[in-house]
């Protein structure tokens, strides 16, 4: 029987194949084998020992997963774009839910470090809006929303790294800043400036966000799976 640990392995192999035809322009490939990507994610947690924070992890995988899939259709219609972007911004609230819910040994508001970083994720939201808004048209509520949903799953994830205990946390965090980093880029790209291998990197970074909060969950809960 197939194992969390081969289920994430599978994903790191399968993935590294997915980039390579995605950087050699192989579209027709990639596009038909994008869809099979999350699922790895997502049964790696299904196949993982029972834990408090389980059933988070699984609805946000699910819903990048229904997200992947819509906009592949993107191109083809503005509501394709709409409506993932509504699967991620559900993805994040999940995202969001699972951080905080996740057991923490201090509390970290009163940490320097902390305020720092929310100092900095809010400046990013700033920025990213006063570039992004004058191109947006129609779409400047619902891409203002994500913005602000994706920008407070980084200060959760921020505040994770500061509250939690094992040393995975790091790996949670990293996962989140590439998930903004991925979306920042797809965002430039659609609505500001074109970027070279725009596709490449989006991908790059978003697979790397997911297994990094996936791989880091898991292994925060390994030694304290308790029932809901």
């Amino acid at each position: 029987m197939i194992n969390s640990q081969r289920l994430l392995q599978g994903f790191i192999a399968f993935g590294v194949l997915y980039l390579l035809l995605l950087l050699f322009g192989n579209d027709v490939l990639t596009w038909y084998l994008k869809p099979l990507l999350v699922p790895f994610l997502f049964y790696a947690v299904v196949k993982s020992e029972r834990f408090v924070t389980k059933k988070w992890l699984v609805s946000a995988l699910f819903f990048s997963w229904i997200g992947d899939c819509i906009l592949m259709f993107a191109d083809q219609s503005e509501l394709y774009f709409i409506f993932g972007l509504t699967a991620f911004l559900v993805a994040h609230i999940l995202f969001i839910i699972l951080f905080t819910k996740q057991k923490a040994k201090i509390v970290s508001f009163n940490k320097p470090l902390f305020w720092l970083g929310f100092v900095v994720a809010t400046f990013y939201l700033i920025g990213m809006l006063s570039l992004l808004l004058p191109t947006l048209g129609d779409l400047k509520l619902p891409v203002a929303a994500y913005a602000l949903i994706i920008t407070v799953m980084l200060k959760t994830a921020l505040k994770g790294t500061l509250d939690w205990e094992p040393k995975s946390k790091y790996q949670v965090f990293l996962g989140a800043v590439f998930f903004v980093v991925s979306d920042s880029i797809l965002a430039i790209n659609k609505f500001h400036t074109s970027i070279p291998l725009a596709s490449f990197w989006i991908m790059l970074t978003y697979l790397i966000a997911q297994f990094c909060i996936t791989d880091g969950i898991l292994k925060l809960n390994q030694k304290n799976s308790i029932s809901d």
